[in-house]
């Protein structure tokens, strides 16, 4: 997921909603999928399988070209007696490889996992499903214009970018499956998951994007539908350019927040005794980077995208305190790159080019460059740090090589359970998008964290969050939905992470290169 715009263009995009088309017969799978060893390590050490499953490129030609899908599974191990059933999942994105949440079911507290065939997948074009997506490799690389467009020359520099991206992606891809990555056709795919697996009914675990597959899912084949958990929840009325700008203010108001933490830990980090002398320091890295990029790679895109991440995760709040003070009072870069290579795409950007190729064609986005540059210019007076990242990132759209389509009106009156769980002040999935999926949803039960700033990450050892998980899974029963517009129970968040005091001693042994971050499972 990636950030208001006006009423003229949410009318815009109500006008381009469809209602849901009715669900197509079950797709009958070419071949029955092969399962064999994972090539990832966890997954083995899990004992999982993994395959290849063939669909059709194309589902208005069923019996046309294929597509192979890459699943992995972890079979239940309850007798038989207890078996729940298939769990699907999907960690978000679009564009998230999704093989490694088939281990998401071990985290389940009380057992209550171990009755489901847990099934994880990449979705078509992503990472081990054939074939992936690629477009420039490198394009995430260093030595990229400054963010901000303040000058009409760097401003053209990135158009001609952003247009490059998207031409190499019709270039290089093939286009009959450009043409078929609308999130209807994950959808199809999902069914199609369910019917080689034989099961009448799927359970589906969905984060972040993934709540919006669970969305369209249950809007189309809500009598395939068993339990559904729905983690930060995307708001379907501003699939995708509002979502975006709605983003960038809540991104900004969370780096904010840790801006404060920082400084409430001032005797570990030394970066200032106030949120406001932090962002002032941040500020003057950026503006420093801006001249001298550190290290000669390390320039204020690649501070934006390392610090972005404290908008995402509290769980990173320590690492990215360290590596902020390593930067700032021992010229410590050689930490910072090796972060930004963590956490970006750098020479890989298949999670780049699905993302776009699924966001770019599931609605019509803005053609007018002039509308682009006034929202996000307005919106930059609000949210400063990602306004122009985000914007950027999503400017592609506007030269993408296929034409787009029409999101499903969602809408999920024939689902009978869904459980859903957001932090109140998650960024990327902002709070109203979970109240909002409630609405259309009279079978949901909602579980909020009020003042929580973490992203899509259950389960996390919050037991007033995981307990209710467990006992739905368990049970199927879900709390008690409450009349309005509301929430219907609440469970305070994580309490705010608390530096070691050896944070500091710390700061002299740099992040190893490729070394996986604490992170969720799915990042």
């Amino acid at each position: 997921m990636r950030r208001a715009v006006f009423a003229a263009v949410a009318a815009a995009l109500a006008s381009t909603l469809v209602a849901a088309p009715a669900a197509s017969a079950d797709p009958a799978p070419a071949e029955p999928i092969a399962w064999g060893a994972c090539a990832d390590q966890a997954l083995t050490a899990a004992g999982a399988q993994c395959g290849l499953l063939s669909v059709p490129v194309d589902y208005g030609k069923p019996g046309g070209e294929k597509i192979q899908l890459a699943l992995s599974r972890i079979k239940h191990k309850t007798p038989e007696a207890q078996y729940q059933g298939v769990m699907l999942t999907n960690p978000g994105g679009p564009g998230a490889s999704g093989l490694r949440l088939a281990l998401a079911g071990a985290r389940v507290p009380n057992h209550a996992g171990d009755a489901y065939d847990w099934i994880g997948f990449d979705p078509r074009g992503v990472g081990s499903s054939k074939p992936a997506l690629s477009c420039q490799p490198n394009y995430a690389d260093y030595n990229r214009p400054g963010y901000l467009p303040l000058t009409p020359g760097l401003e053209r520099t990135w158009l001609d970018r952003v247009k490059s991206y998207a031409e190499d992606c019709g270039k290089k891809n093939p286009r009959a499956l450009l043409e078929n990555m609308k999130t209807t056709d994950t959808v199809r795919d999902m069914e199609s998951i369910r019917v080689a697996f034989g099961a009448e009914k799927v359970n589906f675990y969905g984060y972040s994007y993934g709540t919006y597959l669970g969305q369209v899912y249950g809007t189309l084949y809500p009598q395939r539908v068993r339990r559904m958990v729905l983690d930060s929840t995307v708001d379907p009325r501003d699939v995708w350019y509002k979502a975006n700008l709605n983003q960038d203010v809540a991104f900004d108001r969370n780096l904010r927040i840790w801006f404060g933490w920082v400084a409430e830990h001032d005797d570990v980090y030394h970066l200032g005794k106030t949120g406001e002398a932090v962002e002032r320091v941040f500020d003057e890295q950026l503006l420093k980077a801006s001249f001298h990029p550190a290290g000669g790679v390390i320039g204020p895109d690649e501070l934006i995208d390392v610090f972005q991440q404290a908008g995402y995760y509290q769980l990173r709040w320590t690492l990215l305190g360290d590596a902020l003070s390593r930067f700032v009072n021992k010229g410590d870069w050689q930490n910072m790159k090796t972060l930004f290579e963590n956490f970006g795409g750098r020479g890989d950007d298949n999670g780049y080019a699905v993302y776009l190729a699924v966001q770019c064609t599931d609605i019509q986005w803005p053609v007018s460059w002039n509308q682009w540059r006034a929202d996000n210019w307005r919106t930059f007076a609000k949210a400063p740090y990602n306004t122009w990242q985000n914007a950027w990132y999503n400017a592609p759209c506007r030269n993408w090589p296929v034409k787009p389509g029409k999101p499903v009106n969602v809408q999920g009156k024939g689902v009978e359970s869904v459980l859903m769980i957001d932090e109140t002040l998650d960024a990327a999935t902002p709070f109203e998008g979970s109240l909002e999926v409630r609405s259309r949803f009279p079978g949901a039960a909602l579980i909020a964290e009020p003042g929580g700033t973490s992203h899509a990450i259950t389960p996390r050892g919050n037991a007033c969050v995981d307990t209710k998980i467990a006992d739905y899974l368990a049970t199927g029963k879900l709390p008690a939905r409450k009349p309005g517009r509301t929430a219907d129970v609440e469970c305070a968040p994580l309490p705010q992470p608390t530096p070691p005091p050896s944070a500091a001693a710390r700061s002299d042994a740099p992040v190893k290169q490729g070394a996986r971050l604490e992170q969720p499972l799915f990042g």
